[in-house]
């Protein structure tokens, strides 16, 4: 394995800035201590050497931890891949604990003869030892906090990995689901359409060709939309034009659809096909041997930060509840599949009679 694979693969530079400001910071820590004792108890120290304290005590072991502590960092991540037990990693770490005492030790103790402090024949192995004992426990201490800052790093990160894979497949869950629903409804629209057409083929062949192109059009915006869940409100409605052709044609004079729409609000984004299958479902109940005719009103405008889409008819009032009317109708209940999906509970959809009974008015808000 390459160096730079490696580098890839263990070090996280993060990760080991975290330990050099930790140990910074402890520093720090450590200098402000001695100037106050130097200060006001110097008898404590005795004989003090500011120069020696600076490069021995703290440059030399800043060094030193912060580089064994990174190759600790590697040693932890291959560890969490490899899933060693507890037992095990808590044992390697003790021993690593006391290890780091050990190497700075060493490493004082080598330069101190390099440079002629002490007389290689004179070394007094005693004297090292007692020295390393002294500070074993803020060693031992000092290494599990950059220890626990590690495995804490390394845990925070894979659960934002898992966040992120969770939020992905989520994502692609509901584009698979609102796929399955669009598949649904289209082909529902689309026999309805079919047998209309299929009826003026008999009755008047320019209109059938006017109808068929209608369609056509219809279903170049759906499989040009098919990707997206949502679409600008101008775009939703120049898809509803399309089947509004169609449905006049089928129904003649007697079907009147007016549409109240706020301008400014026609870049605001809406689901996909929402407005088409809430008009089918008013022609489909709204007429009825009592109404013959059916005027349809569209209304689109905002409320607080909601959008609200209403569609009212004046034609036969419903006799079943909104939750009934969810389980009877296939169409209907995808719209409330695919509003849910895009928009989890903040939405308002449902479907009643007219206060003054004079007719069924369907509404949905959604976020804005």
């Amino acid at each position: 394995m390459s160096f730079s694979t490696l580098k890839q693969k263990y070090i996280d530079f993060k990760l080991v800035l975290l330990l050099a400001g930790f140990y910074l910071l402890f520093d720090i820590v450590l200098l402000v201590k001695v100037s106050y004792m130097q200060a006001y108890m110097p008898r404590e120290y005795g004989h003090f050497n500011w120069p020696d304290f600076l490069i021995n005590n703290v440059l030399f072991d800043y060094i030193i931890v912060v580089s064994y502590m990174t190759l600790i960092a590697i040693s932890t991540k291959r560890f969490l891949n490899k899933n060693y037990s507890w037992v095990k990693i808590i044992s390697i770490h003790t021993v690593f604990s006391i290890l780091i005492g050990l190497i700075i030790r060493l490493i004082f103790d080598f330069y101190s003869i390099l440079v002629g402090k002490i007389d290689l024949a004179n070394f007094d192995l005693r004297r090292s030892i007692n020295a390393f004992v002294f500070v074993m426990d803020l060693n031992f201490l000092i290494y599990f906090a950059m220890v626990f800052i590690i495995y804490t790093y390394y845990y925070l990160k894979q659960v934002k990995e898992a966040e992120k894979r969770h939020s992905k497949l989520e994502s692609q869950l509901v584009n698979t689901r609102m796929k399955m629903l669009s598949s649904q409804l289209q082909p529902h629209f689309l026999f309805n359409t079919l047998n209309s057409i299929a009826v003026l083929t008999d009755m008047d062949t320019n209109k059938a060709k006017d109808t068929i192109a209608d369609l056509s059009d219809f279903l170049r915006e759906i499989l040009y939309n098919s990707d997206r869940n949502r679409i600008s409100l101008d775009e939703e409605l120049r898809i509803l034009e399309y089947y509004l052709n169609i449905v006049n044609v089928r129904f003649s004079d007697h079907l009147h659809i007016k549409k109240e729409i706020d301008d400014s609000l026609l870049l605001k984004r809406v689901p996909a096909m929402l407005l088409q299958p809430v008009i089918e479902n008013s022609i489909k109940h709204g007429y009825s041997y009592d109404h013959t005719d059916l005027n349809i009103l569209v209304s689109i405008y905002e409320e607080g930060k909601m959008l609200v889409i209403k569609v009212e008819n004046d034609g036969e009032p419903v006799s079943e509840t909104h939750a009934e009317l969810m389980k009877k109708g296939v169409g209907l209940k995808n719209i409330d599949d695919r509003l849910r999906n895009l928009y989890k509970e903040d939405y308002f959809f449902e479907i009643r009679n007219k206060e003054d009974n004079s007719g069924v008015e369907t509404i949905i808000k959604v976020p804005e």
